[in-house]
């Protein structure tokens, strides 16, 4: 049986329409009963949080669990607390942790990285066998500057001229399918890095924007000043503005722009492509749907 947590996310929630299709059984972990009533009719819920988690002997059910949580600055206290609970229930599961690929680095000091890395050592000192995916950057960051593609032909993102090997998040969310039900191997302490199939620079991706819309499309180069109002602007907290000023400025210096060959041998196709994700995406450089995320790159 396979646990799902961050079940409701980009990520997650694609990996359970994954193991529906694929009739493994799964359950997802949820926050409460009202956030389960979209889930893939073959998912069964779970009411739990990471700081709130299931009894002992229900987690005793789940031979596989499937870690991730969203960054926030009590990320790596409250991954802790449930790694503690699969612990204190005495039979090992196999942990998939999903992390920023740059975790694994010591010299990165991103502070979602740092606390991946936090994580990452207190499973190592657990014992439980564990596997790590490492996604690049996201695709579907994209979606944050729908309105600004939309409304002023214009993709502001403080990148500098970096190439960055955009991974789409259903990609990720296959690659775990893969693992989670035997499809593919990954050893206890593998780190696989989940990339595109190419690493584009902010231009280049305005380009694939105004080809695939067939509308000009600009990329703004923001300056450290500009990103932050618009990080603050968009509701961001204090310690999330500094997160993301950080991981841009580590993107900046050339970190993200290796590509990597994991999704294609988890899955036997080729990661998808940014004009495939983009006409996927479609809608949301249309139309802003209701409750999309305000500007946040």
């Amino acid at each position: 049986m396979i646990l799902v947590t961050g079940a409701t996310g980009r990520v997650g929630y694609r990996l359970l329409e994954n193991l529906d299709d694929a009739g493994a059984p799964a359950t997802a972990m949820v926050r409460t009963e009202a956030k389960a009533v979209d889930l893939p009719p073959r998912i069964q819920p779970l009411v739990g949080t990471l700081d709130g988690p299931p009894p002992s002997e229900v987690l005793q059910e789940f031979d596989q669990v499937f870690l991730l949580s969203p960054d926030i600055e009590a990320q790596a206290e409250l991954e802790v607390i449930f790694v503690d609970a699969l612990v204190a229930a005495g039979h090992q599961p196999r942990v998939l942790k999903v992390a920023y690929d740059g975790f694994q680095d010591p010299d990165c000091e991103v502070r979602f990285m740092r606390s991946h890395r936090q994580i990452a050592a207190h499973l190592d000192r657990t014992g439980l066998p564990v596997s790590y995916l490492a996604p690049n950057l996201y695709m579907d960051e994209l979606a944050s500057s729908a309105d600004a593609v939309r409304d002023e032909a214009s993709l502001p993102f403080p990148a500098g001229d970096a190439r960055v090997a955009m991974v789409a998040a259903r990609d990720v969310a296959d690659v775990a399918a893969a693992i989670l039900t035997g499809g593919t191997a990954a050893d206890d302490g593998d780190v696989l890095v989940l990339t595109g199939p190419e690493a584009l620079g902010f231009a280049e991706v305005a380009d694939r924007i105004s080809t695939v819309f067939a509308r000009t499309v600009e990329y703004a180069d923001l300056e450290p000043d500009a990103a932050r109002s618009a990080l603050r602007d968009g509701g961001l907290s204090p310690w999330e503005v500094d997160g993301r000023m950080e991981l841009f400025e580590w993107i900046r210096h050339g970190t993200m722009d290796t590509v990597s060959d994991s999704v294609q041998k988890a899955t036997g196709r080729q990661p998808r492509s940014l004009e495939d994700w983009l006409d996927e995406a479609r809608a949301v450089f249309l139309s802003r749907p209701p409750g999309m995320p305000p500007p946040r790159f």
